[in-house]
């Protein structure tokens, strides 16, 4: 997306791909159909050290100027829940779609290119090897879009963190984010043979709060409401989840004295019959006419409340991106242009800037990737 756009502001552009093919990663993501955007991006979306830094790229290039441009390649597209927009076909089209963007303005492209060294005199000097051979680029400006640590067989790598560090940039250490949890042994005792179960649920933080599906997984819980909440666990040890969102904890049983029922078979309407066997509690298979209102009422809140501490995550492997990265305190949010080197720029997931589930963190990608062609076609402008 950069090297298009910068190209087609008259900048002569090499895109240095150490992969054999373009976009490994957008051809998986979505399920394969690639949620390319979404259409309530903003930087409020978005989890940083500066919570401000991403407002100014994606108020400029937003998701209906991505939209317009999928729409130019005739590219069929469809809305899905919360705003999220997905290819009909394959999230091919989409690679397809910016390769031919780049071919279009003469950007050129090469593949299988391991970057060695880096330095910068006047110029940067980039060393790198090709298949049987060493080659070196020399450029006025250089990018660095190499995302984070996530998905390491699609050829994830430290290579952007080793080039900031390199130059003095700081660095906020990157963690799995938008990654399932994993829990200590207690909990997998309790809740293991609950591996495919989803249900609703509202998952919060003090900062954030989803509402979403969750999933119990073989070593803890994943589904997108966990996947939302894990970015926000850096500074948060735990997280509340909500069982019964719907439902308010006097209201759920609606007569005490009448009510001959086991407790179980009353919230069997709210929640998974195998969740309500494995929860402990003598209560729930008591009728409800022979337990104190009191105590009904404190075994609801307590789902209504229930308070986890993951014993960590399922790791890059399985995490959609990675939170933290560069630091944005010296990098400019119109120009994502290096305030320590001049010339040097910071892009998409390898900045400390981390999207919600959704499209988000493609929007960001797209966003940032402008902000930074346009600085570099005005440095070369003057």
């Amino acid at each position: 997306m950069c090297a298009a756009r910068a190209a087609s502001g008259g900048c002569r552009v090499l895109v240095l791909e150490h992969n054999d093919r373009p976009g490994k990663k957008i051809r998986i993501s979505g399920g394969g159909r690639c949620n390319f955007t979404n259409r309530t991006v903003t930087h409020r979306n978005m989890i940083s050290q500066n919570a401000e830094f991403a407002r100014s790229a994606l108020s400029r290039y937003q998701p209906d100027d991505f939209i317009a441009l999928v729409d130019s390649y005739g590219i069929a597209w469809h809305e899905k829940k919360l705003g999220q927009l997905f290819c009909d076909g394959s999230a091919q089209q989409i690679i397809d779609m910016l390769v031919s963007e780049c071919r279009r303005a003469g950007a050129e492209i090469i593949y299988d290119g391991i970057i060695g060294t880096v330095s910068k005199s006047d110029r940067f000097t980039v060393a790198y090897n090709l298949p049987g051979r060493a080659e070196v680029a020399e450029c006025d400006n250089l990018v660095v879009a190499t995302g984070g640590l996530s998905i390491p067989s699609l050829g994830a790598s430290d290579l952007g963190y080793r080039i900031a560090r390199q130059f003095d940039h700081p660095i906020v250490d990157p963690l799995p984010a938008l990654v399932p949890l994993t829990f200590d042994a207690t909990f997998a005792a309790r809740f293991a043979d609950l591996s495919g179960v989803a249900l609703e649920a509202e998952v919060r933080t003090t900062k954030a709060t989803f509402r979403e599906n969750i999933l119990f997984t073989h070593r803890g819980l994943s589904g997108p409401a966990i996947l939302q909440i894990s970015s926000y666990l850096r500074d948060e040890p735990g997280f509340v989840i909500d069982l019964l969102p719907d439902a308010d904890a006097r209201a759920v049983v609606a007569d005490y004295p009448s009510e001959k029922r086991q407790l179980r078979s009353v919230l069997s309407q709210h929640l998974p019959q195998r969740l309500l066997d494995v929860w402990e509690s003598p209560l729930l298979t008591r009728a409800v006419n022979t337990i104190a209102r009191r105590d009904v009422e404190s075994l609801l809140t307590s789902m209504k409340q229930w308070q986890l501490t993951p014993a960590g995550t399922e790791g890059y492997a399985k995490a959609e991106v990675t939170s933290g990265g560069v630091c944005t305190s010296r990098l400019s949010s119109k120009t994502m242009q290096s305030s320590i080197v001049d010339g040097l720029a910071f892009i998409g997931e390898v900045v400390d800037v981390t999207g919600w589930l959704g499209g988000y963190n493609f929007q960001w990608a797209w966003s940032s990737a402008v902000a930074a062609a346009d600085g570099v076609i005005q440095r070369r402008a003057c």
